[in-house]
This record gives C-alpha cells, structure tokens and sequence, in this order.
C-alpha cells in the first residue's frame, strides 16, 4: 500500500513576504454545548506504518485534512479556565485559536499561535504535549485529550503554503546591537523578539548552518528540516545577520564580542554528550549520541570536518539511555538499515523520561527493548572493534535525588550483547569551555550558567543566558520561553541602561 497522506514538505517562503493586513481582533466566542462536545469522536491524522516509514527519513504523521482538523477542534470545549493555555510554557491561547480554526479560518488560527510562539511549526511537532497543554485538556479526562500539536502544526504549515506567515511589524532602529551565540531555540526567541523591538541582532552558530538542536540534533522523522530553514529565511527578513562556523573563543574572541556588541545574549545550549564511564568506551564503534545522529541524518557539507565521512554499514546496534534522544538513535539506525536494533535502559519503562509516542513508535518499527539492563564493559575483537557490549541486570530498590527508584545490580547477572555499533544516548552536559572563555562568568557545579530567573541576567554587565546552558537539557519550548524572558530584559537594558 502507498501511502497518501498530505506531504509535510512545504515549499519555501518568498524572499519577500507579502504584506499582510493588521490581526483582526479575536472574535467573541458564544457559549458552546460542552457535553455535546464530549461526544464528537477524536481525529488524527494519518500516519505510516512502520514497514514504510523504516524505509524512509520522511515524518511518521501526515498534516490533517483540513476538514478533519475542523472536526478535531471542535472537540475543544472551550472551557474558561483553559488549563492547556496554563500548561504551555509560552503560553499559546488554544481555546482562541481552535474556535477560529474550527470556523476554517486556519489563517486566523495560524496567527494566534505566532502570538506567543516563534517556533509553532516546531512545538507542535517537538513538544511533549502529553506533559504539557495535552496532559491539562479536560477533554482528555473522558476521552483522548484534544490533538493540540498536531493541530497546531497543521495551521501554521497551511499557513505557510497559503500565502504565507504574516510579516511582523519592526519598531524603528534604536541603534543597539545584540549578539545571539547560538541558534536554537533560546537563541531564536531573543533574535526575533529584539529584531522587532528594532534591535540590530547578529546570530553566531559553531555549525555550518543555523538551528542548533533543531537542526543538528533532531532526526528528520520527527522534525520537518525546511521548516527550520523557513525560520531562518523569516529572520534574515527582519534583518538578523547569521554568522555561521564561529565558535566563541577560537574563532572570535570574547573579549572582541563583548566590545562589538552592547549586549549578549548565550543560548549555545548543552552539547556535551554523557559518558558511560566503563571500560573500553572509547573503542572503534561506540558513538556518542550527537554525532551519531548528525551523520545519520545531514549531509556532509551540513556538518563540520570532522563528521563529513559516512557511518560504516551496522547490522547490530546497541543503544543505552532512556531519552527521547535514545529513541532517536535506534529508529535512525533502523532506518540505516541496521538488522538487529536494541535498546538498554538501568530502570524500567514506567521511570523512562522521554515520550510514550516515540517509545510506541520504537517498538513499531522493531526495536528490541532490554529494561532493568546496565552496561558493564564494551567487548572488542578483531581491530579493536566492538563486538559485544557486556551488560548486567538490576532490580529497583529506593527513590534517588529524582525522586525515581535507584537501580541496583543483581549480582550474577552478566550477559553479553552481540553488536558492531554502540550509541550512548545518557544526557548531555554542558561544555565546560566556558571556564576558559570566560572565567568570572558563573556557572553552577554542572556547568550551568547562573542567572536572575526573572530577568536572565548573569552576573556579567549586559551578558544575559537561556535555555540548556542554564537549565541542562530540557524542552524546545522551555528554551524558547527563556529566549523570550531575556529578551525582554536586554530590551529594557538597552533602553535604560539600568542593570
């Protein structure tokens, strides 16, 4: 069977976008039959199955149809207090932008979320809404909550094919100039929000092209790769300049940023891949998470020297974490081709942090899950490769610091793990460089840079942070809002100078 659903791949904007007229105000929104509502069965889109999709990089779920996307909304209840809105941490106005989407004025619909959102096509696709605006719908208290991401992907991408994201207005020049280092999330929300408060912003990125984790660190099955580039189109537009293959400290001095730019924003994120600390990791084939996904996903020109050459064909691979970086690692090497894909994790299913959606998704597509499983030592043979990954079952004891129960070894437990690829997908830490770049800078025992909650301020005049620099590894949409927070803040710096 073909699939048929509507493609994901959009077209790109226009160098200029059309003018567009001013947001009409929201529209009055009448009384609604709530328990009408409750009755009206749940849409989704559609979606590949996992014999096709393996076969491919493409997105597992489809757009809506529109007239589905209409009935789909309809099932919000509208109710006043709004726990979804509450939840989302930029705080989207749902109920507003489903009763517009659900009259068919997707436009409308598509504005509400660029409201508060600089990055709808990514949240609704990224978020894990389950936790956030999905989890607080009251309808999903009778029923399946409503799709709430996907819907509002499927606005904000007809929007793009239908005309168009509307072009915001920019506040004259105030003469200020705003260093952004790094371009993912954090970094966008602060670029765009002083780009139109009329601040001269330039974006410096480590990688050959802008997006950070959006781009470098998210396969394409589960993020829309021209929709990261249409962000950027969106702000070269409002007059952000993009320097990218700049990494502060080689190749551009703190010291000259600083004196170039009247304020700085850092949203260079956390890079660092974990380690498993065991023995023989360093082996050929084990890969750290980032840059397996990289030369999985990109093409060369995409990625810095080092990453250019292909990964050597797998036909057993082992993954140890518990992520959602870890499902991205086994479903990219299912996609790779890998024959035998497994997956270990120290704790069980119930105390795994990532997605229920791509665990399910995971498991479609033939990944082999070992839980209650710890790695002891990477085995090599001939060429000093990897050809077992020796591991060791545990059992649950008491909860630790997260509040999650302690894994502990059951003694006499050891097996092996045939395999000729091992990814480590356990977190990621934040560089450490900055210890050097900038040693008065303030960061905690993690590395994380210290700031003012309110303001993001760090403890450096006119030097502000956000997003997985400050918070460790966490949300797009989490980054974002800290993106969004400091620039507020550098606005009113720029504008007072009171600090």
């Amino acid at each position: 069977m073909r699939w048929t659903g509507v493609p994901i791949s959009m077209p790109a904007q226009p160098d200029e976008p059309p003018d567009k007229p001013d947001r009409p105000a929201k529209p009055q929104r009448p009384p609604v039959d709530r328990k009408a509502r409750l009755g009206i069965p749940a849409k989704r889109p559609q979606k590949q199955p996992a014999e096709e999709r393996t076969g491919n990089w493409e997105e597992v779920f489809s757009l809506f149809d529109p007239e589905v996307a209409k009935a789909e909304a309809m099932r919000c209840i509208q109710c006043p207090a709004a726990p979804c809105q509450k939840a989302c941490p930029v705080h989207n106005d749902i109920p507003a932008a489903f009763w517009l989407l659900e009259q068919g004025d997707f436009d409308a619909a598509a504005n509400v979320f660029r409201e508060t959102s600089e990055l709808p096509e990514m949240c609704g696709r990224l978020c894990p809404q389950e936790r956030l605006c999905e989890g607080h719908c009251v309808v999903g208290k009778h029923a399946l909550p409503v799709a709430i991401g996907k819907l509002e992907t499927f606005t904000t991408e007809w929007q793009r094919v239908h005309g168009g994201a509307p072009s915001p207005e920019v506040a004259p020049s105030t003469g200020k100039r705003v260093a952004v280092v790094g371009s993912g999330p954090a970094g966008i929300g602060a670029a765009e929000r002083l780009a139109r408060l009329g601040h001269g912003v330039v974006m410096f990125e480590a990688w050959p092209e802008p997006g950070g984790v959006l781009l470098y660190g998210i396969p394409d099955f589960k993020q829309n790769k021209p929709a990261v580039a249409r962000k950027f189109d969106d702000l070269r537009y409002l007059g952000v300049e993009l320097r990218t293959s700049v990494r502060i400290g080689e190749d551009l001095e703190w010291t000259a940023l600083r004196d170039e730019f009247d304020a700085v924003f850092l949203g260079f994120g956390a890079s660092e891949g974990a380690t498993l600390g065991i023995p023989n990791e360093d082996a050929a084939g084990v890969y750290s998470a980032t840059p397996f996904l990289v030369r999985a996903n990109l093409e060369p020109a995409q990625l810095a020297e080092q990453y250019r050459h292909p990964l050597p064909p797998m036909r057993r691979v082992v993954v140890v974490g518990g992520g959602d970086t870890s499902m991205d690692c086994v479903r990219s090497a299912v996609r790779l081709g890998a024959q035998e894909v497994t997956l270990i994790y120290r704790r069980t299913e119930a105390e795994m942090q990532g997605r229920a959606e791509e665990r399910h998704h995971a498991a479609e597509e033939g990944v082999r899950f070992e839980y209650l499983t710890s790695p002891l030592e990477v085995l090599t043979g001939e060429g000093a490769c990897v050809r077992a990954l020796r591991c060791q079952r545990m059992r649950l004891g008491e909860p630790d610091d997260t509040s999650r129960a302690r894994p502990q070894p059951e003694p006499g437990s050891e097996f092996d793990i045939e395999c000729d690829a091992i990814v480590t997908a356990v977190g990621y830490n934040v560089d450490d460089e900055w210890g050097d770049i900038e040693p008065s800078l303030v960061r905690d025992r993690w590395d994380r840079v210290v700031v003012e909650p309110d303001t993001m301020r760090t403890n450096l005049r006119s030097v502000f942070a956000g997003g997985d620099d400050v918070n460790g590894a966490d949300l797009v949409v989490t980054a974002l809002a800290d993106g969004q927070r400091a620039a507020a803040a550098i606005d009113e710096y720029l504008r007072t100078g009171d600090w």
